[in-house]
């Protein structure tokens, strides 16, 4: 057995269960080995039939059989019967006014049992009633060694895998352990460097996988989960520190930065900059002037102002020429997720940059626009009508000779047919919706390397940003604008839904707008039974409000199955307040700005994860008007009340998105498996101190021999890994 070698060539399954293990990203010997168990059962906790007496609460593992149905022979009561049987002995089980229990069960299979043993004249030492359900059902054996007892040896407990329809976690075990028992894991070679496992106490690879599977301690299989989640942490940096390392070999413009051009610049603004903005920008600058190129990400909560901070640094690098340079000025790429946030982005980098004479073009596929355009421009504080639609091919023309120095778009701005004439800065915003390979595309579209920017609202745990941005430098906008008013956040019971429409009322009525959230676009039914689910819907409930709350006022709907020329028009509407009220899906959730709009009903709050959560909130944070956010939840469980209670406490999105990660678990920041990272890697990102560790371990063999040719055991690894983080 090798590991890689398809796993039909030496398990027997047929085409259901290939198609299984496929859905579970499992082709070869190798993928099933790596396969981790999501928990393990106590073996501690199970008693053997001989050691049970009359009375006593208990856990009986063993193989059920004898099932039958009957009625009692004087009360007539329906029950159901079996027997258990262990290495020990057996027992009897009786289920009254149950039956149907020893109808779900089938004969010979092995379960585990939970209930009061009792002395029953009739049937002796008898379970009553006893607690049992499919999903105990053990993935193992009785005989199977791990419950046989081994002189010296303490034990644990057994693995419990995933399952996928057609592949049990009794299935996954057996052929786990068939592999560990081949030659291919005795053999194995460790890719990590002994003097990291010493240093940190990590066990060698083939003891970790044997730890992992079948651990005989607790403390096994804690430690085992710790190598493999030090490793995964340890992989992601080696990639993205290799990538830092090769970017920044790469030549880049070192810029004249003039203190007195930036100071006239952001002195137009009607706002002074925070603390924070200013050091952000400083520090920027400061790496401008370096003859390397920049690789920065710039971390702002929503409403924090990351846009002006953007706007000053295109501006700098425009008027400013690299030293030793007499040709004309540089360029500015700025790239935005989606042809909305594109569009709003051109039209407030139109107001910024108005005063300067400075082009910008917009380029998307929905057309292509250019400001300033030869008529128009402010009247009165007013903006008059300041760019034109232009023709693709002649703007393009213009953006290759340099005529236009900032250039605003979508993913259209990677495509081969637009070309810069010299590219001195890249900024993408909400970085975490592009690949990787798309931002370097264009990062290193020309001869040199353009200095890089990144810009994201998404609340992010330091240790998931030192991971995923590890080949970033990190700066922080935590503070807001002066006169920013905290968003007033409540948690609205069924009970007091008309209260809180009564409070929103008055909010309209004054001229204010409202956004109402929904989980699902529209109604829909669970696929098994036909009822329909009671989730708030994008189309049933824009009609709902309508018809019976608030019907004096114009509502409209926006979702992700609309067209973007559709969606366009909706936020254009929006924004120009021919609509009052927004019925939408989390499409709306990073960059919309609508000053104007004060509420947000988000329904059915529970489904959403914090960091989520927070985002859609950020939309009503745009003005200094006093916002409202209604959180309107079918919160069941104390978890889930604690987690929207933090919503409205928090004083920002870092603090949460921590809080995040702590209570909804694994895999699960922002609320849903978006990062690229499995359930083990994220189990590390609760660890700084790992994190951190990884971190250091991988700069540290980069800095050396960034090919890792000193390493080759280590680079085919790495290769072998395909590390890709995902942010779409």
């Amino acid at each position: 057995m090798n590991l890689g070698d398809k796993i039909e060539s030496h398990f027997r399954i047929d085409i259901n269960q290939k198609k299984a293990l496929a859905k579970l990203g499992i082709h070869e010997v190798r993928d099933l080995l790596y396969y981790f168990p999501s928990r393990y059962t106590d073996i501690s906790e199970f008693r053997y039939i001989n050691t049970l007496k009359d009375g006593e609460q208990a856990t009986i593992v063993g193989i059920i059989s004898n099932l039958q149905t009957k009625k009692g022979f004087k009360s007539k009561i329906p029950m159901g019967q079996a027997t258990i049987t262990d290495l020990t002995g057996k027992l009897n089980i009786i289920w009254f006014h149950q039956p149907y229990l020893a109808k779900m069960l089938k004969e010979g299979s092995t379960v585990r049992v939970t209930g009061k043993v009792s002395e029953n004249k009739t049937y002796g030492l008898t379970l009553t009633n006893p607690e049992i359900n499919k999903e105990d059902i053990l993935p193992i054996d009785l005989h199977d060694s791990l419950f046989q007892k081994k002189e010296g040896v303490e034990q644990f407990g057994y693995p419990v895998y995933p399952e996928s329809r057609g592949v049990t976690s009794k299935w996954m075990y057996h052929a786990i352990n068939k592999i560990l028992k081949s030659d291919c894991v005795n053999n194995i070679q460790d890719y990590l460097d002994k003097e990291i496992l010493n240093k940190y106490k990590l066990p060698s690879l083939h003891t970790a996988l044997v730890w992992i599977h079948s651990p005989q301690k607790k403390e096994h299989a804690e430690i085992a989960r710790k190598r493999f989640a030090f490793e995964e942490v340890f992989f992601i940096q080696l990639a993205r520190q290799q990538e830092r390392k090769k970017y920044e070999e790469l030549y880049s413009y070192k810029l004249i930065v003039k203190d007195s051009d930036i100071k006239d610049f952001v002195s137009r603004f009607p706002f002074k900059p925070t603390t924070s903005q200013s050091s952000t920008i400083h520090t920027i600058l400061e790496d401008l002037k370096k003859d390397k190129p920049m690789s920065r990400l710039v971390e702002g909560d929503v409403g924090s102002g990351k846009t002006f901070v953007a706007a000053t640094i295109a501006y700098a690098v425009i008027k400013n020429r690299p030293v030793g340079q007499s040709f004309g000025n540089l360029q500015v790429a700025y790239m935005a997720p989606t042809e909305v946030l594109a569009t709003q982005l051109f039209e407030n980098f139109t107001q910024y940059f108005e005063h300067t004479g400075i082009s910008i073009a917009l380029i998307t596929s929905s057309g292509c626009r250019k400001f300033p355009s030869k008529s128009g421009g402010w009247k009165d504080g007013q903006q008059i009508k300041t760019w034109t639609p232009i023709a693709k091919n002649q703007l393009l023309k213009w953006i290759k000779n340099g005529e236009i120095p900032i250039v605003i778009g979508t993913h259209s701005l990677i495509s081969k047919s637009i070309e810069f004439e010299d590219l001195g800065l890249v900024i993408i915003d909400e970085q975490h919706r592009f690949g990787t390979n798309q931002r370097m595309k264009l990062a290193k579209k020309e001869g040199h390397s353009p200095h890089y920017l990144s810009m994201t609202a998404t609340p992010i745990p330091r240790t998931l940003a030192l991971t995923i941005y590890g080949d970033l430098d990190l700066s922080i906008i935590d503070q807001m604008p002066l006169g920013r008013k905290t968003v007033i956040t409540e948690i609205v019971s069924e009970n007091k839904r008309l209260e809180a429409y009564e409070k929103i009322k008055k909010e309209l009525e004054s001229g204010r707008q409202l956004y109402v959230i929904c989980p699902k676009i529209d109604e829909t039914t669970d696929d098994e039974d036909k009822i329909k689910l009671d989730v708030k819907s994008v189309t049933s409930e824009a009609k709902r409000l309508q018809k019976e709350v608030f019907q004096n006022y114009r509502i409209d709907i926006m979702h992700s199955k609309m067209t973007k020329q559709k969606k366009e028009l909706v936020m254009k509407e929006f924004a120009e307040h021919k609509i009052d009220i927004l019925v939408s899906t989390s499409v709306i959730e990073v960059g919309v700005n609508i000053p104007n709009s004060t509420v947000i009903i988000i329904e059915g709050a529970e489904r959403f994860g914090l960091a989520q959560l927070h985002q859609l909130r950020g939309r009503v944070i745009r003005s200094n008007y006093q916002s409202y956010c209604y959180l309107f939840a079918d919160a069941k469980s104390d978890k889930t009340i604690d987690r929207l209670k933090a919503l409205t406490k928090a004083a920002n999105g870092f603090e949460l998105a921590e809080l995040d990660l702590s209570l909804r678990g694994a895999g699960l920041l922002g609320g849903d498996k978006q990062w690229g990272i499995t359930d083990i890697g994220m189990e590390a990102l609760r660890n700084i101190k790992m994190v951190e560790a990884a971190r250091t371990e991988a700069i540290n063999i980069i800095q050396n021999d960034v090919e890792l040719k000193n390493s080759p055991l280590l680079a085919n690894t790495l290769s072998a890994k395909n590390i890709k983080l995902h942010f779409e």
